[in-house]
């Protein structure tokens, strides 16, 4: 499920899962079906 949060004077889109903030909800719904839970790649 993804949660919305306010930050920045702007709503956000976060995967329950992982953390990761996204700016459009379709996206973080998209991200959120293929999520691992682990740290974004990125992170590592």
């Amino acid at each position: 499920m993804v949660a919305h949060t306010e930050r920045d004077e702007r709503t956000w889109f976060e995967c329950e899962e992982c953390g990761l903030l996204f700016d459009d909800r379709a996206d973080a719904r998209q991200h959120e079906g293929a999520c691992d839970a682990e740290d974004p790649p990125y992170l590592q």
